[in-house]
């Protein structure tokens, strides 16, 4: 049939026809276009969110307006959440009968997300309930254009009649929306079987029939372009799931011409293939990865039970063990998922090593608040002492009694630090009231600013002694002793600068000073030999780290002590490193006596 005898109504049809087919192949090149321009995964990494971040994403996620479509990414925070709840409760040591009282300060935060999920879900659960009625309705709508497809395949013969009916069944199969899943194939199949079967037996005008094909190729070679462009993409799983998309709006259009059928399909495939066989590679390679994971966590989790299984005894060593368990555990966080049916293992082995090492450490700290509580009843004694005997008069020996005192309170281990300064006040208070009164009545025998004085005077004198041998600094050591022990008391306020002061002056001049008792140079020993004075010096450092460490473990039962447990930590470290230089020392004074 000539062009020139085609009716007018025919005409028309075709350019809507053509004008329909057009607008759909380049919205759908379009919109695939955009799929492609941001494949990258949406869930962002929530490894490092606290419980208040993840709780201000979900808000915002629910407030959204595409918030029905985010399910996956709802499930991601959930599951982050919930992990980072599991492991902050395991640390803080909040168990499962503490986790509903007062003890437990995770309660809020839990609760309140807890309801916000729940929300959601009931929320989702609706849209989902109305998206399968939908579905179901659509499902019917289709079924009905199946039917009138068919009785129009079947029935009358009249072209101008037949495909603008046609036409309109075509665009109210693409309005009709998704279907249920179950469905979709037998459906599409079936409406694909008539589409055919009308272009193939129905009289229809050639030219009419070869614009539409023309139209249909068009689109079709779009969605071979945009599926060629997706094999390019490198974001595998997101162009596996832009495909399918692709297929699914291929579908939707008519058949082209016969000779160019198997031509268009052959090439839709050859770029569906290239998808195909990058997303079965991926999975491979995901899989050796996963793998590779759970071989290094499995070492993680062999480091954990080993430093799980110490014999720690000091909090320096309590410490040193918790930084290595903080930079295991951070390292986990950057290895990915193990294998499947590996995963939830190796974490379990991995939660289990960690909270062995976390239990033993808190039994640690609570023995050391028991020692503290025994070091706290000590000074309540000697406060209560002190308050008995600061009204007395008996001043030498009221005045003794005070300094055994002040002796066995230095002598007291560390208390609660709440309580701490509270009682040295109160001690304190005690024994300035006592040293006051003492230095009011001060006169003839207790003339303690005398005291003072010569007490000063013998300071001077050890100043400008000048060494001589063995017998005579042994000699003059004594008697400045003897000097010192026969002075009184002085004020109390200077007993402690006047002390240090004869101390450093007697250490400089006579450096056995303060030996132990049977280490000075009796008659017929030898002098204290420079070993000796390293091994004294060397025994110090390591008393003095006995008391950093105490003090760490007084420290660390307050909060807001990080400095102070860092500059203790400084100084276990600078005298760990003297004692390194003396023992070197000692062993070249050891090679010098060989």
């Amino acid at each position: 049939m000539s062009e020139n005898i085609i009716p007018e109504e025919i005409r028309k049809v075709a350019a809507d026809v053509e004008n329909q087919v057009a607008e759909a192949a380049g919205q759908a090149a379009e919109a695939v276009a955009e799929k492609v321009s941001d494949v990258a995964d949406k869930v962002e990494n929530l490894a490092d969110k606290s419980l208040s971040e993840l709780s201000d994403m979900f808000v915002e996620l629910k407030d959204s307006a595409e918030r029905m479509s985010r399910s996956k990414e709802a499930e991601s925070i959930k599951s982050a959440f919930y992990k980072l709840l599991g492991r902050l409760k395991g640390e803080s040591g909040v168990s499962d009968e503490t986790a509903s009282s007062q003890d437990n300060p995770f309660e809020a935060v839990e609760q309140n997300f807890k309801a916000l999920y729940a929300d959601y879900k009931k929320e989702r659960a609706e849209f989902n309930k109305e998206q399968d009625a939908r579905r179901e309705e659509n499902l019917a709508k289709k079924q009905a254009i199946i039917e009138e497809l068919k009785a129009l395949v079947e029935g009358q013969d009249d072209v101008s009649s037949q495909f603008p009916a046609f036409r309109e069944l075509q665009n109210r199969w693409r309005e009709a929306g998704p279907v249920p899943a179950t469905a979709f194939r037998d459906i599409n199949d079936t409406y694909q079987f008539y589409v055919e079967k009308f272009y193939d037996m129905v009289k229809i005008n050639r030219d009419l029939r070869d614009l539409d094909f023309r139209k249909n190729l068009e689109a079709k070679e779009a969605f071979c372009e945009a599926a060629e462009k997706l094999a390019e993409n490198e974001n595998v799983v997101s162009a596996f799931h832009e495909l399918q998309k692709l297929h699914e709006q291929w579908k939707e259009y008519g058949p082209v011409a016969k000779e160019k059928r198997e031509d268009i399909w052959n090439r839709f495939k050859a770029a569906t293939a290239v998808i195909n066989k990058r997303y079965q590679a991926h999975f491979e390679g995901l899989k050796e990865q996963q793998a590779d994971n759970l071989t290094k966590k499995t070492e993680l989790c062999e480091k954990t039970e080993e430093i799980a299984a110490r014999e720690i005894t000091n909090t320096a060593g309590w410490n040193a063990a918790s930084k290595e368990i903080e930079e295991i555990q951070a390292a986990w966080r950057r290895i990915g998922y193990a294998t499947k049916k590996d995963n939830q293992k190796i974490y379990d082995r991995f939660r289990a090593a960690c909270d062995a090492f976390f239990t033993r450490k808190r039994e640690f700290y609570s023995g050391i608040k028991d020692n503290m509580s025994e070091n706290l009843e000590k000074k309540l004694s000697l406060i209560e002492q002190a308050e008995a005997l600061k009204t007395s008069t008996e001043w030498k020996k009221a005045t003794d009694q005070f300094i055994a005192l002040q002796k066995q309170w230095k002598e007291i281990g560390a208390v609660p630090r709440k309580k701490s300064e509270a009682l040295w006040k109160r001690f304190r208070a005690a024994c300035d009231e006592y040293f006051a009164a003492r230095d009011a009545n001060a006169g003839g025998e207790n003339d303690f600013y005398g005291n003072l004085r010569a007490k000063r005077k013998v300071v001077e004198d050890i100043q400008a002694y000048e060494p001589a041998d063995a017998a005579a600094n042994e000699a003059a050591m004594r008697a400045f002793q003897e000097r010192w022990s026969a002075i009184g008391h002085v004020p109390f306020k200077e007993k402690d600068a006047i002390g240090r002061a004869y101390r450093d002056a007697m250490q400089e001049k006579f450096p056995e000073f303060g030996a132990p008792r049977g280490a000075s140079n009796h008659a017929g020993r030898a002098p204290r030999s420079p070993k000796d004075a390293l091994i004294e010096k060397y025994n110090k450092l390591q008393q003095n780290i006995t008391t950093y460490e105490n003090n760490i473990g007084f420290f660390s039962a307050s909060k807001n002590s990080e400095p102070l447990i860092r500059q203790m930590e400084e100084r276990i470290e600078q005298a760990k490193a003297e004692l390194k230089e003396l023992e070197a020392q000692i062993r070249k004074a050891e090679e010098g006596e060989a």
